[in-house]
This record gives structure tokens, C-alpha cells and sequence, in this order.
């Protein structure tokens, strides 16, 4: 696994998987550039709504209960 999929999982991460109301914005100005990069990845990869975080697509939720799932898994 490649260090732009775990920045990517990393920010996936962050989401509120108990209310996927809330959205994520990462701004260039407060962020690293790798998360800046991983929030365009996401946002291309259908994710996200918004190339700088926005709210979780239908895509990404199922993508972060997943990913919810195997870090209890993993602990």
C-alpha cells in the first residue's frame, strides 16, 4: 500500500461516522500538503463532494463504515 492511499485513509478517518451531517474541510492554509492532496484524491475518486473535504457521497460513507469496521478489527 502506497503512502497517498494511507493519507487518504487517514483522512477518510476523520469523518463523524455517527452523524455524516458533519463535513470535513481541509484548507491549504492550516493543512499539509499531503492532506490537501488526499482531500483532491478523494474528491476525484467520487468520495467527497468537495475537492478540499465537503461532505461524504453515498461512495464514501459506505467507504469510511468499512473502513470503521476494520480499525475495531485491527485494535
Amino acid at each position: 500500500m502506497n503512502t497517498n492511499v494511507l493519507q487518504e485513509l487517514s483522512i477518510l478517518s476523520l469523518f463523524d461516522q455517527s452523524s455524516f451531517q458533519e463535513g470535513l474541510k481541509v484548507h491549504e492554509h492550516g493543512a499539509t500538503e499531503e492532506n490537501v492532496a488526499a482531500a483532491k484524491r478523494l474528491f476525484e475518486k467520487g468520495l467527497v463532494t468537495q475537492a478540499d473535504g465537503g461532505y461524504l457521497t453515498t461512495l464514501g460513507k459506505d467507504a469510511v463504515e468499512q473502513l470503521q469496521d476494520l480499525l475495531l478489527i485491527l485494535k
